[in-house]
């Protein structure tokens, strides 16, 4: 089985991470999926950056150091970064990307579960929800339980196939300095599926290839597609 390839944040070394041109880039190389990470605003808008406070430039003094639901989203569209992108909106994320990859949205803001699922409703895409919240996960699962989940994780649990009954999801995200064969083997007995991040070096997505991983989420899909037989 080959993983797929899920480009992180979208094409992030060519492109700045979380914007419209790294994902268009990453479609352009062949992504099947792409990761991204949301957060929503005081006005009920679902955008799309890593941090929970706007990164880099700031249209005005007055926006300095204030987080997304602080935010209206006439002062988040104000922001630009050098290259001209700005911070888009998770709906011109679903209209770019159509049904050519799957979306993984990191659910980011706490209790933005709701207005997610909705931004997603008219789509026609495909989708997935993850989080290190794994109580959040539970709830998208409550909420729409048609939308495939994940949970995110940063150390070994000795019982990988509990986290994932206790959420309810589908995929076990897993930092990849600590995957193995056995972690593998028991997800995949619950009918889990493990996707691996940040995966930047070939022979590390050669490695977890061959354990049968589900997933590489990676920064360059140029640097670890070729090692599994993808290539753009």
């Amino acid at each position: 089985m080959v993983p797929e390839l899920i480009a992180h944040r979208g094409a992030s070394r060519e492109r700045r991470e979380n914007t419209l041109p790294a994902f268009a880039r990453a479609l352009e190389l062949g992504a099947d999926g792409i990761e991204l990470d949301a957060h929503v605003t005081r006005d009920g808008v679902v955008v799309v950056h890593h941090d929970a406070v706007p990164r880099r430039e700031t249209p005005s003094p007055a926006l300095t150091a204030r987080p997304f639901g602080d935010l209206s989203a006439r002062e988040v569209q104000s922001f630009c970064f050098p290259d001209g992108s700005g911070i888009p909106t998770l709906r011109e994320v679903v209209d770019l990307v159509g049904d050519r990859a799957t979306l993984y949205i990191e659910l980011k803001g706490r209790g933005i579960e709701r207005a997610v699922i909705d931004c997603l409703r008219d789509g026609r895409g495909r989708y997935a929800l993850h989080s290190f919240d794994h109580a959040a996960v539970k709830r998208v699962r409550t909420l729409s339980p048609d939308i495939p989940t994940g949970i995110l994780l940063a150390s070994y649990l000795i019982e990988p196939e509990r986290a994932l009954e206790l959420a309810g999801a589908r995929d076990y995200w897993q930092s990849g300095d600590l995957v193995d064969g056995e972690l593998v083997d028991r997800v995949h007995a619950v009918g889990g599926r493990v996707i691996v991040w940040t995966v930047n070096r070939p022979e590390d997505a050669a490695a977890l290839a061959a354990i049968g991983v589900d997933g590489l989420c990676g920064d360059d899909l140029r640097e670890i597609g070729p090692v599994i037989g993808r290539r753009p």
